[in-house]
Protein backbone atom coordinates (compact mmCIF):
# COMPACT_ATOMS: atom_id res chain seq x y z
CA UNK A 1 0.00 0.00 0.00
CA UNK A 2 1.03 3.44 -0.32
CA UNK A 3 0.83 5.86 2.60
CA UNK A 4 -2.99 6.63 0.78
CA UNK A 5 -3.91 3.08 2.22
CA UNK A 6 -3.70 1.90 -1.68
CA UNK A 7 -2.42 -1.65 -1.64
CA UNK A 8 0.22 -1.83 -4.63
CA UNK A 9 3.16 -3.54 -3.39
CA UNK A 10 3.59 -7.28 -3.57
CA UNK A 11 5.45 -8.93 -0.18
CA UNK A 12 8.45 -8.94 0.65
CA UNK A 13 10.07 -11.73 -0.23
CA UNK A 14 10.23 -14.60 2.26
CA UNK A 15 7.29 -13.14 4.02
CA UNK A 16 4.29 -15.38 5.28
CA UNK A 17 0.51 -16.05 6.14
CA UNK A 18 -0.54 -17.67 9.17
CA UNK A 19 -3.36 -20.22 8.68
CA UNK A 20 -6.10 -18.81 10.40
CA UNK A 21 -6.11 -22.13 12.34
CA UNK A 22 -2.31 -22.26 13.24
CA UNK A 23 -1.19 -21.88 16.55
CA UNK A 24 1.79 -20.60 17.21
CA UNK A 25 3.95 -19.24 20.28
CA UNK A 26 4.03 -15.96 19.69
CA UNK A 27 2.33 -13.59 16.39
CA UNK A 28 4.88 -12.39 13.93
CA UNK A 29 6.51 -11.53 10.81
CA UNK A 30 8.89 -12.92 8.66
CA UNK A 31 9.46 -8.88 7.57
CA UNK A 32 12.17 -7.35 10.46
CA UNK A 33 11.20 -10.37 12.78
CA UNK A 34 8.47 -8.68 14.32
CA UNK A 35 6.85 -10.11 16.95
CA UNK A 36 3.51 -8.43 18.23
CA UNK A 37 3.96 -10.26 21.23
CA UNK A 38 6.54 -7.26 22.19
CA UNK A 39 3.88 -4.38 21.93
CA UNK A 40 2.44 -3.33 25.19
CA UNK A 41 -1.32 -2.91 25.77
CA UNK A 42 -3.00 -0.69 23.61
CA UNK A 43 0.25 0.66 22.11
CA UNK A 44 0.60 -1.78 18.91
CA UNK A 45 0.54 1.49 16.75
CA UNK A 46 3.55 3.34 18.35
CA UNK A 47 5.33 0.03 18.84
CA UNK A 48 5.17 -0.67 15.18
CA UNK A 49 6.19 2.39 14.11
CA UNK A 50 8.96 2.73 16.40
CA UNK A 51 10.23 -0.22 15.57
CA UNK A 52 10.13 0.44 11.19
CA UNK A 53 11.75 3.83 12.23
CA UNK A 54 14.47 1.78 13.96
CA UNK A 55 15.21 -0.37 11.08
CA UNK A 56 15.55 2.76 8.61
CA UNK A 57 17.87 4.32 11.14
CA UNK A 58 20.00 1.15 11.85
CA UNK A 59 19.95 0.36 7.67
CA UNK A 60 17.78 -2.77 7.57
CA UNK A 61 15.98 -0.37 6.07
CA UNK A 62 17.98 1.27 3.63
CA UNK A 63 16.58 4.39 1.48
CA UNK A 64 14.75 2.69 -1.37
CA UNK A 65 13.80 0.05 0.35
CA UNK A 66 10.02 -1.07 0.05
CA UNK A 67 7.21 -1.68 2.87
CA UNK A 68 4.80 -4.79 2.45
CA UNK A 69 1.07 -3.66 1.74
CA UNK A 70 -0.55 -2.44 4.99
CA UNK A 71 -2.77 -5.40 4.43
CA UNK A 72 -0.21 -8.35 4.08
CA UNK A 73 1.99 -7.05 7.25
CA UNK A 74 -1.44 -6.45 9.12
CA UNK A 75 -2.49 -10.49 8.06
CA UNK A 76 1.19 -11.28 9.76
CA UNK A 77 1.22 -9.60 13.09
CA UNK A 78 -2.96 -10.65 13.46
CA UNK A 79 -3.71 -7.38 13.91
CA UNK A 80 -6.15 -4.75 12.04
CA UNK A 81 -5.01 -2.97 9.23
CA UNK A 82 -5.76 0.19 11.12
CA UNK A 83 -2.86 -0.34 12.97
CA UNK A 84 -0.41 -0.80 10.36
CA UNK A 85 -1.75 2.08 8.22
CA UNK A 86 -1.53 4.60 10.97
CA UNK A 87 2.21 3.46 12.09
CA UNK A 88 2.80 4.05 8.22
CA UNK A 89 1.52 7.14 8.46
CA UNK A 90 3.15 8.74 11.09
CA UNK A 91 6.61 7.70 9.34
CA UNK A 92 5.32 9.15 6.49
CA UNK A 93 4.27 12.50 8.30
CA UNK A 94 8.07 12.56 9.80
CA UNK A 95 9.18 12.13 6.10
CA UNK A 96 11.08 8.61 6.43
CA UNK A 97 8.53 7.04 4.09
CA UNK A 98 6.54 7.91 1.61
CA UNK A 99 4.14 6.32 -1.28
CA UNK A 100 5.41 6.06 -4.70
CA UNK A 101 2.13 4.79 -6.83
CA UNK A 102 2.93 1.53 -8.25
CA UNK A 103 6.20 1.16 -6.50
CA UNK A 104 4.17 1.46 -3.02
CA UNK A 105 5.71 2.69 -0.49
CA UNK A 106 9.39 3.12 0.04
CA UNK A 107 11.76 4.86 2.35
CA UNK A 108 12.83 7.96 1.22
CA UNK A 109 15.21 9.24 4.39
CA UNK A 110 16.97 8.01 7.02
CA UNK A 111 16.88 9.43 11.02
CA UNK A 112 19.53 9.30 12.82
CA UNK A 113 20.19 5.52 14.67
CA UNK A 114 18.14 5.37 18.24
CA UNK A 115 20.48 3.29 19.86
CA UNK A 116 22.86 6.13 20.25
CA UNK A 117 20.84 9.29 19.96
CA UNK A 118 19.52 9.78 24.06
CA UNK A 119 22.94 9.02 24.70
CA UNK A 120 25.12 11.42 22.67
CA UNK A 121 22.36 14.61 23.58
CA UNK A 122 22.44 13.30 27.48
CA UNK A 123 26.61 14.22 27.58
CA UNK A 124 26.31 17.35 25.13
CA UNK A 125 23.37 18.85 26.91
CA UNK A 126 25.25 20.23 30.28
CA UNK A 127 27.82 21.39 27.73
CA UNK A 128 25.60 23.19 25.73
CA UNK A 129 23.46 24.48 27.80
CA UNK A 130 25.77 25.64 30.94
CA UNK A 131 27.27 28.79 29.90
CA UNK A 132 26.01 31.57 27.11
CA UNK A 133 25.84 30.49 23.95
CA UNK A 134 28.65 30.70 21.81
CA UNK A 135 29.23 31.15 18.17
CA UNK A 136 27.64 28.57 16.14
CA UNK A 137 26.10 27.04 19.15
CA UNK A 138 22.73 26.70 16.95
CA UNK A 139 24.20 24.78 14.55
CA UNK A 140 25.60 22.37 16.82
CA UNK A 141 22.12 21.65 18.18
CA UNK A 142 21.11 21.00 14.77
CA UNK A 143 23.84 18.38 14.30
CA UNK A 144 22.81 16.42 17.09
CA UNK A 145 20.92 13.39 16.90
CA UNK A 146 17.64 13.28 18.59
CA UNK A 147 14.36 11.74 19.07
CA UNK A 148 12.03 14.05 19.03
CA UNK A 149 13.04 17.56 17.18
CA UNK A 150 10.99 20.82 18.53
CA UNK A 151 13.69 23.45 17.24
CA UNK A 152 12.37 26.38 15.86
CA UNK A 153 12.77 28.05 12.33
CA UNK A 154 12.19 24.62 10.15
CA UNK A 155 8.97 23.96 8.41
CA UNK A 156 7.36 20.84 7.31
CA UNK A 157 10.15 19.38 5.00
CA UNK A 158 8.11 16.28 4.40
CA UNK A 159 5.78 18.10 2.50
CA UNK A 160 8.38 19.35 -0.37
CA UNK A 161 6.38 19.53 -3.65
CA UNK A 162 8.67 16.52 -4.76
CA UNK A 163 6.76 16.21 -7.91
CA UNK A 164 6.07 19.78 -8.86
CA UNK A 165 9.61 20.65 -8.22
CA UNK A 166 10.73 17.53 -10.69
CA UNK A 167 8.31 18.77 -12.94
CA UNK A 168 9.20 22.25 -13.14
CA UNK A 169 12.59 21.16 -13.35
CA UNK A 170 11.85 18.94 -16.32
CA UNK A 171 10.48 21.94 -18.12
CA UNK A 172 13.37 24.56 -16.81
CA UNK A 173 16.40 22.01 -18.32
CA UNK A 174 14.09 21.10 -21.95
CA UNK A 175 14.48 24.57 -22.50
CA UNK A 176 17.69 26.10 -22.16
CA UNK A 177 20.84 26.13 -23.91
CA UNK A 178 24.49 25.65 -23.63
CA UNK A 179 24.84 29.50 -23.24
CA UNK A 180 22.65 29.58 -20.18
CA UNK A 181 24.98 26.95 -18.14
CA UNK A 182 27.70 29.74 -18.16
CA UNK A 183 28.29 32.64 -15.75
CA UNK A 184 24.68 34.70 -15.17
CA UNK A 185 24.17 38.04 -13.96
CA UNK A 186 25.25 38.59 -10.48
CA UNK A 187 21.76 40.08 -9.23
CA UNK A 188 19.98 36.52 -10.08
CA UNK A 189 18.31 34.78 -13.18
CA UNK A 190 15.97 37.40 -14.64
CA UNK A 191 13.05 34.72 -14.92
CA UNK A 192 13.85 34.55 -11.09
CA UNK A 193 13.87 38.56 -10.09
CA UNK A 194 10.66 39.13 -12.61
CA UNK A 195 9.15 36.37 -10.57
CA UNK A 196 9.79 37.51 -6.99
CA UNK A 197 7.98 40.86 -7.85
CA UNK A 198 5.02 39.10 -8.91
CA UNK A 199 4.84 37.08 -5.78
CA UNK A 200 6.13 40.01 -3.17
CA UNK A 201 3.15 42.38 -4.89
CA UNK A 202 0.64 39.64 -4.60
CA UNK A 203 2.02 38.47 -0.96
CA UNK A 204 3.42 41.46 1.06
CA UNK A 205 1.87 44.47 -0.94
CA UNK A 206 5.39 45.64 -1.80
CA UNK A 207 5.86 46.95 -6.04
CA UNK A 208 8.87 46.90 -6.90
CA UNK A 209 10.93 46.35 -10.26
CA UNK A 210 13.32 43.23 -11.48
CA UNK A 211 16.26 45.67 -11.76
CA UNK A 212 15.58 46.29 -8.00
CA UNK A 213 15.93 42.27 -6.46
CA UNK A 214 18.97 41.06 -5.56
CA UNK A 215 18.70 37.31 -5.19
CA UNK A 216 21.16 36.21 -2.44
CA UNK A 217 21.59 32.54 -0.70
CA UNK A 218 19.14 33.25 2.24
CA UNK A 219 18.55 35.77 4.28
CA UNK A 220 22.24 34.87 6.06
CA UNK A 221 24.14 36.02 3.39
CA UNK A 222 22.05 39.44 2.59
CA UNK A 223 22.33 40.02 6.42
CA UNK A 224 26.27 39.99 5.73
CA UNK A 225 26.20 41.67 2.56
CA UNK A 226 24.34 44.61 4.05
CA UNK A 227 26.58 44.67 6.86
CA UNK A 228 29.17 45.38 4.71
CA UNK A 229 27.57 48.10 2.71
CA UNK A 230 26.63 49.50 6.40
CA UNK A 231 30.50 49.97 7.59
CA UNK A 232 31.24 51.28 4.34
CA UNK A 233 29.00 53.71 5.41
CA UNK A 234 30.72 54.46 8.73
CA UNK A 235 27.71 52.36 10.65
CA UNK A 236 28.77 49.82 13.20
CA UNK A 237 26.10 49.92 15.36
CA UNK A 238 23.49 47.89 14.71
CA UNK A 239 20.25 47.54 17.06
CA UNK A 240 18.26 44.73 17.35
CA UNK A 241 15.23 43.27 19.38
CA UNK A 242 15.19 41.60 22.60
CA UNK A 243 14.72 39.20 22.66
CA UNK A 244 15.49 38.20 19.24
CA UNK A 245 17.05 35.70 17.17
CA UNK A 246 20.72 34.40 18.32
CA UNK A 247 21.29 33.50 14.73
CA UNK A 248 20.67 36.56 13.34
CA UNK A 249 22.46 38.91 15.81
CA UNK A 250 25.77 36.07 15.98
CA UNK A 251 25.74 36.90 11.96
CA UNK A 252 26.21 40.41 12.36
CA UNK A 253 28.70 40.24 15.00
CA UNK A 254 30.88 37.94 12.98
CA UNK A 255 30.49 41.06 10.44
CA UNK A 256 32.49 42.97 12.93
CA UNK A 257 28.99 45.24 14.39
CA UNK A 258 28.48 45.90 18.16
CA UNK A 259 24.91 44.57 18.99
CA UNK A 260 22.57 47.47 20.76
CA UNK A 261 19.81 45.54 22.18
CA UNK A 262 15.95 47.68 22.01
CA UNK A 263 13.46 45.62 24.25
CA UNK A 264 10.31 44.32 22.84
CA UNK A 265 6.73 43.85 23.98
CA UNK A 266 3.22 43.73 23.23
CA UNK A 267 3.53 46.39 20.90
CA UNK A 268 7.12 44.78 19.07
CA UNK A 269 9.77 46.86 18.92
CA UNK A 270 10.06 50.07 21.47
CA UNK A 271 10.76 53.09 18.85
CA UNK A 272 11.51 55.46 21.81
CA UNK A 273 13.92 53.17 22.99
CA UNK A 274 15.80 52.79 19.22
CA UNK A 275 15.78 56.42 19.22
CA UNK A 276 17.56 56.72 22.72
CA UNK A 277 19.99 54.13 22.23
CA UNK A 278 21.36 56.17 19.05
CA UNK A 279 21.87 53.03 16.84
CA UNK A 280 21.83 54.36 12.97
CA UNK A 281 20.01 50.88 11.69
CA UNK A 282 18.11 48.36 13.36
CA UNK A 283 17.07 44.87 12.64
CA UNK A 284 13.83 43.89 12.94
CA UNK A 285 11.35 41.15 12.28
CA UNK A 286 8.09 43.66 11.89
CA UNK A 287 5.62 40.93 10.68
CA UNK A 288 5.64 37.88 12.88
CA UNK A 289 8.66 38.87 15.61
CA UNK A 290 11.34 36.15 16.71
CA UNK A 291 10.69 34.66 19.36
CA UNK A 292 7.36 36.33 21.08
CA UNK A 293 5.02 36.01 17.58
CA UNK A 294 3.95 39.59 17.98
CA UNK A 295 3.16 41.89 15.36
CA UNK A 296 5.11 45.61 14.65
CA UNK A 297 1.47 47.67 15.85
CA UNK A 298 0.07 50.53 13.75
CA UNK A 299 1.46 53.73 16.15
CA UNK A 300 5.20 51.82 16.21
CA UNK A 301 5.60 51.43 12.64
CA UNK A 302 4.24 54.80 12.18
CA UNK A 303 7.18 56.10 14.38
CA UNK A 304 9.83 53.77 13.05
CA UNK A 305 8.99 54.81 9.40
CA UNK A 306 9.70 58.24 10.87
CA UNK A 307 12.69 57.28 12.52
CA UNK A 308 14.10 55.81 9.00
CA UNK A 309 12.58 59.10 7.04
CA UNK A 310 15.05 61.35 9.31
CA UNK A 311 18.24 58.84 8.00
CA UNK A 312 17.27 55.70 10.23
CA UNK A 313 18.39 52.34 8.19
CA UNK A 314 15.84 50.03 8.88
CA UNK A 315 16.66 46.32 7.82
CA UNK A 316 13.44 44.42 7.61
CA UNK A 317 13.38 40.75 7.89
CA UNK A 318 10.22 39.43 6.82
CA UNK A 319 10.43 36.26 8.74
CA UNK A 320 7.49 33.64 8.51
CA UNK A 321 5.34 36.58 7.03
CA UNK A 322 3.33 33.76 4.82
CA UNK A 323 2.73 31.79 7.80
CA UNK A 324 -0.31 33.92 9.26
CA UNK A 325 -3.65 31.90 10.68
CA UNK A 326 -5.74 33.87 13.03
CA UNK A 327 -5.53 36.98 11.08
CA UNK A 328 -4.81 38.23 7.16
CA UNK A 329 -0.90 39.18 7.51
CA UNK A 330 0.16 43.23 7.60
CA UNK A 331 1.82 44.91 4.84
CA UNK A 332 5.56 44.89 4.80
CA UNK A 333 7.37 47.76 5.74
CA UNK A 334 9.10 48.41 2.43
CA UNK A 335 5.67 48.78 0.96
CA UNK A 336 5.17 51.90 2.91
CA UNK A 337 8.58 53.24 2.88
CA UNK A 338 10.65 51.82 -0.80
CA UNK A 339 13.36 54.49 -0.06
CA UNK A 340 13.84 53.94 3.95
CA UNK A 341 13.66 49.94 4.09
CA UNK A 342 16.46 47.24 3.55
CA UNK A 343 13.69 44.88 3.02
CA UNK A 344 14.98 40.77 3.03
CA UNK A 345 12.99 37.31 2.36
CA UNK A 346 13.43 33.93 1.26
CA UNK A 347 11.87 30.48 0.61
CA UNK A 348 13.54 28.60 3.51
CA UNK A 349 10.81 28.59 5.90
CA UNK A 350 7.91 28.15 2.43
CA UNK A 351 9.91 24.97 1.11
CA UNK A 352 13.39 24.03 2.91
CA UNK A 353 16.12 25.76 4.18
CA UNK A 354 18.51 23.38 1.68
CA UNK A 355 17.90 25.85 -0.99
CA UNK A 356 19.81 28.66 -0.01
CA UNK A 357 18.00 31.06 -1.89
CA UNK A 358 16.76 34.72 -1.28
CA UNK A 359 16.28 37.83 -1.83
CA UNK A 360 16.96 42.29 -0.84
CA UNK A 361 15.88 45.15 -2.08
CA UNK A 362 17.58 47.89 -0.92
CA UNK A 363 16.86 51.31 -1.37
CA UNK A 364 18.25 52.82 -4.60
CA UNK A 365 21.67 55.29 -3.19
CA UNK A 366 22.83 51.59 -1.72
CA UNK A 367 21.38 49.07 -4.57
CA UNK A 368 24.96 49.47 -7.07
CA UNK A 369 26.86 48.47 -3.74
CA UNK A 370 25.02 45.94 -3.07
CA UNK A 371 25.23 44.49 -6.60
CA UNK A 372 29.19 44.75 -6.71
CA UNK A 373 29.31 42.84 -2.93
CA UNK A 374 27.18 40.11 -4.31
CA UNK A 375 29.60 40.11 -7.27
CA UNK A 376 32.75 39.56 -5.29
CA UNK A 377 30.82 36.80 -2.97
CA UNK A 378 30.40 34.50 -5.28
CA UNK A 379 29.36 35.41 -8.67
CA UNK A 380 25.44 35.23 -8.12
CA UNK A 381 23.19 32.05 -7.20
CA UNK A 382 23.23 28.30 -8.81
CA UNK A 383 21.09 29.03 -11.97
CA UNK A 384 19.28 25.93 -12.21
CA UNK A 385 17.52 26.55 -8.98
CA UNK A 386 16.46 30.47 -9.51
CA UNK A 387 14.43 28.84 -13.04
CA UNK A 388 13.00 25.87 -11.42
CA UNK A 389 11.36 28.38 -8.06
CA UNK A 390 10.46 31.33 -10.61
CA UNK A 391 8.80 28.22 -12.46
CA UNK A 392 6.88 27.25 -9.39
CA UNK A 393 5.99 31.03 -8.71
CA UNK A 394 4.64 31.86 -12.00
CA UNK A 395 2.66 28.93 -12.46
CA UNK A 396 1.07 29.03 -9.11
CA UNK A 397 1.97 25.79 -8.11
CA UNK A 398 4.31 27.57 -5.19
CA UNK A 399 0.95 29.89 -3.63
CA UNK A 400 -0.83 25.76 -3.91
CA UNK A 401 2.09 24.55 -1.88
CA UNK A 402 1.75 27.61 0.64
CA UNK A 403 -1.94 26.81 0.71
CA UNK A 404 -1.26 23.07 1.51
CA UNK A 405 1.74 23.69 4.27
CA UNK A 406 -0.16 26.27 6.18
CA UNK A 407 -3.21 23.73 7.20
CA UNK A 408 -0.49 20.98 8.15
CA UNK A 409 1.24 23.54 10.30
CA UNK A 410 -1.53 24.98 11.47
CA UNK A 411 -2.97 21.31 12.99
CA UNK A 412 0.16 20.87 14.00
CA UNK A 413 -0.07 24.08 16.39
CA UNK A 414 -2.98 23.04 17.42
CA UNK A 415 -1.79 19.39 18.79
CA UNK A 416 0.86 21.75 20.49
CA UNK A 417 -1.61 24.23 22.06
CA UNK A 418 -3.65 21.57 23.59
CA UNK A 419 -0.51 19.42 24.60
CA UNK A 420 0.78 22.56 26.29
CA UNK A 421 -2.26 23.23 28.08
CA UNK A 422 -2.18 19.79 29.48
CA UNK A 423 1.26 19.32 29.97
CA UNK A 424 2.59 22.51 30.97
CA UNK A 425 0.14 24.07 33.10
CA UNK A 426 0.92 27.64 34.39
CA UNK A 427 3.12 28.36 30.64
CA UNK A 428 2.38 31.38 29.01
CA UNK A 429 1.70 30.81 25.05
CA UNK A 430 3.35 33.92 22.93
CA UNK A 431 3.03 33.64 19.02
CA UNK A 432 -0.07 31.68 18.38
CA UNK A 433 -1.12 33.19 15.72
CA UNK A 434 1.49 32.54 13.37
CA UNK A 435 4.54 31.17 12.17
CA UNK A 436 6.63 27.72 12.38
CA UNK A 437 6.82 28.04 15.90
CA UNK A 438 4.93 29.14 19.72
CA UNK A 439 7.12 30.54 22.99
CA UNK A 440 6.20 29.75 26.25
CA UNK A 441 7.46 31.48 29.26
CA UNK A 442 7.23 30.98 33.01
CA UNK A 443 6.43 32.76 36.09
CA UNK A 444 7.56 29.84 38.65
CA UNK A 445 9.63 26.97 37.81
CA UNK A 446 10.06 24.67 40.40
CA UNK A 447 13.37 25.27 42.27
CA UNK A 448 14.48 28.49 40.27
CA UNK A 449 15.36 26.27 37.10
CA UNK A 450 16.92 27.45 34.41
CA UNK A 451 15.41 27.27 31.22
CA UNK A 452 18.95 26.35 29.96
CA UNK A 453 18.43 23.55 32.45
CA UNK A 454 14.90 22.78 31.34
CA UNK A 455 16.38 22.58 27.81
CA UNK A 456 19.64 20.15 28.75
CA UNK A 457 16.99 17.57 30.73
CA UNK A 458 14.91 17.91 27.79
CA UNK A 459 18.22 16.93 25.45
CA UNK A 460 18.64 14.01 27.68
CA UNK A 461 15.78 12.17 27.00
CA UNK A 462 15.65 13.50 23.09
CA UNK A 463 14.03 16.30 22.22
CA UNK A 464 15.46 19.20 21.37
CA UNK A 465 14.15 22.81 21.93
CA UNK A 466 15.93 26.01 22.30
CA UNK A 467 15.86 28.06 25.68
CA UNK A 468 14.73 31.42 25.81
CA UNK A 469 17.37 32.51 27.22
CA UNK A 470 19.85 31.98 24.25
CA UNK A 471 17.72 35.01 22.25
CA UNK A 472 17.58 37.50 24.93
CA UNK A 473 20.73 39.78 25.44
CA UNK A 474 19.12 41.52 28.49
CA UNK A 475 17.09 39.53 31.35
CA UNK A 476 13.90 37.98 31.42
CA UNK A 477 11.69 35.20 32.47
CA UNK A 478 12.57 31.43 31.72
CA UNK A 479 10.77 29.57 28.66
CA UNK A 480 11.41 27.81 25.60
CA UNK A 481 11.13 28.47 21.73
CA UNK A 482 9.29 25.63 20.13
CA UNK A 483 9.01 24.42 16.92
CA UNK A 484 6.02 22.53 15.54
CA UNK A 485 5.86 22.48 11.88
CA UNK A 486 8.11 19.84 11.26
CA UNK A 487 7.06 17.41 13.61
CA UNK A 488 4.34 14.86 13.17
CA UNK A 489 0.85 15.00 16.14
CA UNK A 490 2.56 12.49 17.85
CA UNK A 491 5.69 13.61 18.47
CA UNK A 492 4.16 17.13 19.44
CA UNK A 493 2.34 15.33 22.10
CA UNK A 494 5.21 12.88 23.16
CA UNK A 495 8.08 16.17 22.89
CA UNK A 496 5.65 18.84 25.19
CA UNK A 497 5.20 15.26 27.95
CA UNK A 498 9.00 15.34 27.99
CA UNK A 499 9.56 18.67 28.86
CA UNK A 500 6.73 18.34 31.29
CA UNK A 501 8.66 16.19 33.16
CA UNK A 502 11.80 17.81 33.03
CA UNK A 503 9.51 20.63 34.82
CA UNK A 504 8.49 18.70 37.26
CA UNK A 505 11.27 16.76 37.67
CA UNK A 506 13.49 20.00 38.75
CA UNK A 507 15.39 18.51 35.66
Amino acid sequence: MDVMGRSTERPVKGSKNPHPGEETAAVGSDFLQLDIGEAPPGGRTAWLAERLRSAIADGRLPVGARLPASRVLADELRVTRGVVTEAYRRLAESGQIAGRGRRGTVVVAAPAAPDHRDGGAAEAGPALFGSAPGEGVVDVLRALPCRIDLSPGVPDLAAFPRTAWLRAERAVLAGLTPADFGYGDPRGALALRRAVVGWLARNRGIRTDPDEVVVVAGVAQGLGLLGRLLRRDGIRRIAVEDPGSLGARQQLEYGGHTIVPVPVDEGGLDVGALRACGARAVLLTPAHQFPTGVVLDGERRRELLSWAAEGGVVIEDDYDAEHRYDRPPVPALRSLLPEGVCYAGSVSKLLAPALRVGWLLVPSGRRDALVTAKRYADLGNGILTQLVLAHLMESGELERHLRHVRQRHRRRRDVMLRAIGTQLPGARVHGAAAGLHLTVTFDDVRGGLLDTDVAAAALARGVKVHPLSWHRISPGPPGLVLGYAASAAHEIDEGIAVIGEALRSGG
